[in-house]
């Protein structure tokens, strides 16, 4: 969690730039992560240089050339503020600009063909100045650092943004993440990225657990920057956003793509991945006719939250899993398109889990009821019993402050997915998590609400006669009334 004093300084730059004039939050986001990717380099090559030093030898792909040494952090950070503003708005940020393209000037990464419609807004020197400095204090050599930060800031959007997205808080990032367990392996995408929480909550997993393997040699490296991590979006704002934030956390050239994931159709992303992480957007209803065919013939609907599971089954190869964040109503809806989803996850999936969410998780954006459904694509069937978790406690209060509070049952839902197949089997219904064989959920509708299959143990509770509760109650108008006469009384 971000400390006190990491907050404090954050909320000193967002005041500084939004008393400067730059008053949408998602610009301060961006320009902020310009600068931080700009103070991120120069720590880059102070590391190269140093290992360079070291072992006497010559510095590998330094990020600075012998003729750019003026646009490091390091050389302008202590410059006069109207200096400072102009090499940054002259020389510093066209340079970020053209990172990642090639030496005829075509673009290499997903990262230079966002970043050819960014824009330097920083509306003064002074303004420039002042955020540099307070910048300055703030240590992002840390990986820990830099997500705190980038999440606390994201925070401060304090509304929902259009079409239905919502910022994901980062430990429910984490839990998914942790339930899938990524493998080197793997080709993980989340279609509708915003930010790539998901995507860099995957590659910090895949350095923990798998270190050895993904960087074991230069094809190992190779695969894990260019080949593993897949995001699309159509925002280009957060497009640039999220290509920073990956680079930010060390992955150099993810595939961050501009898609309108339900409207575009690609015959190169069928079965293109083996690991889905999203939370997709639910905006209600779309046109029939900005919808891809294909999606419509698995799902005949308007959905979007519909047709995002549609794309999902389309995305992922056999074998490939998903954990996804739905609206409660997919779980229990009547309508045919609902109904036929839920059945085709039971009978022609494996539909492995549902976390039920509390109300409050995506406060304060909304307080709209969630769950995560996770399930393994086979097209042959497979589910035998699907596993159900009841989350009372993320962590963190349900109202809009959201502060931190000691219950949460994340560990705890992590470690009863781990024996899913085992000891779960023999929970009862009335615990927090169990199991239900397909068959019950076929002769439910294809139910799939918690609810449905959770019972609950009453408590007898013993009263006392009528007669007796009538006596007490005379007793005490008496004593009321005596009360009163006494009080009258003193009052003469």
């Amino acid at each position: 969690m971000i400390t006190g004093e990491l907050k404090s300084k954050v909320d000193r730059i967002w005041d500084t730039m939004w008393s400067g004039g730059i008053s949408n939050p998602l610009s301060v986001i961006e320009q902020l992560t310009y600068l931080l990717f700009i103070k991120r380099l120069d720590e880059l090559h102070t590391l190269k240089e140093r290992k360079a030093a070291r072992t006497k030898q010559p510095m590998e792909e330094p990020v600075f050339g012998e003729d750019q040494q003026d646009l490091r952090w390091s050389r302008f950070k202590d410059l006069a503020p109207e200096a400072m503003f102009e090499r940054v708005r002259d020389k510093v940020f066209p340079f970020i600009k053209t990172l990642g393209t090639g030496q005829e000037g075509e673009e290499d990464s997903t990262y230079s063909q966002h970043m050819k419609d960014a824009l330097f807004m920083m509306p003064t020197a002074r303004v420039l100045a002042n955020v540099v400095d307070q910048l300055d204090g703030i240590d992002m050599a840390d990986r820990d650092t830099k997500g705190d930060l980038y999440e606390y800031m994201l925070g401060k959007i304090a509304s929902a943004g259009q079409n239905g997205q919502f910022r994901t808080p980062r430990h429910i990032i984490q839990l998914m993440i942790d339930m899938m367990a990524p493998r080197p392996s793997d080709v993980i995408c989340d279609p509708a990225c915003g930010t790539a929480g998901f995507l860099i909550a995957a590659a910090e997993y895949l350095r923990e657990h798998h270190g050895e393997a993904i960087f074991q040699d230069a094809k190992s490296r190779r695969r894990f920057n260019e080949d593993t991590f897949f995001g699309y979006d159509f925002d280009s704002t957060m497009l640039r956003i999220g290509s920073m934030n990956m680079l930010l956390h060390g992955v150099e050239n993810p595939d961050i793509a501009y898609k309108d994931s339900l409207a575009e159709t690609d015959e190169d992303d069928e079965e293109s991945c083996s690991l889905i992480v999203a939370n997709p957007p639910f905006a209600g209803s779309l046109d029939y006719e900005s919808t891809a065919k294909d999606l419509l013939q698995i799902v005949k609907t308007k959905k979007t939250e519909l047709l995002f599971l549609a794309l999902f089954l389309r995305l992922l190869e056999t074998g490939g899993r998903a954990a996804v964040i739905v609206p409660d109503g997919v779980l229990f809806g009547s309508s045919k398109a609902h109904k036929s989803l839920r059945k085709m996850l039971v009978e022609d999936q494996k539909l492995d889990g549902v976390v039920s969410m509390p109300s409050g998780v995506f406060k304060p954006y909304a307080g709209v009821s969630t769950a995560i459904l996770l399930f393994t694509k086979t097209e042959s069937g497979g589910t035998e019993h699907v596993w159900f978790y009841d989350m009372q406690a993320d962590g963190f209060s349900l109202d809009d402050k959201r502060t931190e509070q000691e219950q949460s049952d994340l560990p705890d839902i992590l470690t009863r997915w781990e024996q899913r197949d085992g000891e779960e089997k023999e929970r009862k219904r009335t615990d927090q998590s169990f199991t239900v064989p397909k068959q019950e959920i076929a002769d439910n509708d294809y139910d799939l609400s918690i609810n449905r299959y959770k019972e609950v143990e009453y408590e007898a509770v013993e009263y006392d006669p009528p007669k007796d509760i009538i006596q007490g109650l005379q007793k005490l108008e008496e004593e009321i009334s005596d009360g009163m006469k006494e009080l009258k009384g003193m009052l003469g």
